[in-house]
């Protein structure tokens, strides 16, 4: 390229100063959006993938070192799944029968670095059997024995189908926390509290989707001691809505910072009527609302407190009450 000498005097058009001093920050830049404040991190090992049904994968992995603030779960290209650092294992859903899928797992950190792809883990859905109404048996003979104080270990025995078991659900308190592919008898749990007792059942699951009974009941406490305040609810306010002649309590709080999501909540009004909350979809992050029907009458006192189902199956603790009289 022909150089053209610059005459005593003459200067660079601003415009491209200021196009050079672009271009420079964009080469200067990392992929993936994120700064260039220390490494990113590394890639999971151990990653499994495990058809659990006709139509879902469960993948689990191991982690990735220090530094990790997500894990994103990706089919292909295309990524279908994301989870906080504690977290290493997801069900992957709404899958066709009779295909061959492949996973990868990659960690985020908490300044936005995305670090390299896991090696691959192949799993193929089985044929979905649309006239296998037949549940299987349920598993038996379920023993435990606690690990430390935030895992446990369990194990049983198989449990039988016609068609086959495809996986087996761990469940506390009537609520899914674990999955294991279908040639498994034993598994470890963790992402337990300290000084909580849990009561865990096994079911098993067939490639059309049915499931056992429950298995009978094993109970463990862990070890430690949990004062229960890092589950709490925090910055709970209820206010008073006038809509259309009736009123409404419009509830706003932040979620308990807990190591998975949170789907469900307990509310309790006026100390003894408790409803339900759970969310469809995914859940809201960050502060989340609902709001309450409380009827036409003005002047009505109410007391409203709530509390997460969190992600180990059990009740975390009721937030702050709060009182709030209808009109005002």
């Amino acid at each position: 390229m022909r150089r053209v000498p610059l005459r005593p005097g003459h200067r660079v058009p601003v415009c491209a100063a200021l196009l050079a001093a672009l271009l420079l920050a964009v080469s200067c830049g990392t992929p993936d959006g994120g700064s260039d404040d220390g490494p990113a991190p590394g890639a999971p090992t151990g990653v499994t993938a495990d058809a659990g049904s006709a139509t879902s994968v469960h993948v689990m992995w191991n982690a990735a070192g220090s530094g990790v603030h997500t894990y994103e779960v990706y089919r292909g290209t295309t990524k279908v799944g994301e989870v906080p650092a504690a977290q290493h294992m997801v069900d992957v859903t709404r899958l066709k029968p009779s295909t061959m899928y492949v996973f990868t797992v990659r960690a985020r950190s908490a300044d936005g670095r995305l670090g390299p792809s896991s090696r691959e883990a192949q799993a193929r859905t089985p044929a979905y059997v649309a006239a296998d109404h037949a549940a299987p048996s349920r598993p038996d003979r379920v023993t435990g024995r606690v690990v430390d104080g935030r895992a446990v270990q369990l194990s049983w025995t198989a449990a039988h189908d016609d068609q086959g078991v495809r996986s087996y659900a761990v469940q506390q308190g009537g609520v899914k926390i674990h999955t294991v592919g279908g040639g498994q008898t034993a598994t470890v749990v963790t992402g337990l509290r300290l000084g909580t007792r849990y009561t865990f059942t096994v079911r098993a699951q067939d490639a059309a989707g049915n499931l056992s009974p429950a298995s009978t009941p094993v109970r463990l406490t862990t070890p430690g001691t949990d004062d229960r305040r890092g589950t709490v609810p925090t910055g709970f306010d209820v206010t008073s809505r006038r809509t259309a002649g009736s009123y409404y309590l419009d509830l706003a709080w932040d979620p308990p910072r807990v190591d998975g999501v949170i789907t469900e909540y307990q509310i309790r009004l006026d100390g003894g009527t408790d409803s339900s909350l759970v969310w469809g979809g995914t859940p809201p992050r960050g502060r989340a609302h609902h709001s309450l029907y409380a009827g036409r009458e003005v002047g009505e006192v109410h007391r409203v407190r709530l509390r997460a189902r969190l992600p180990d199956g059990t009740w975390g603790g009721f937030s702050a009450e709060r009182t709030v009289t209808t009109g005002r």
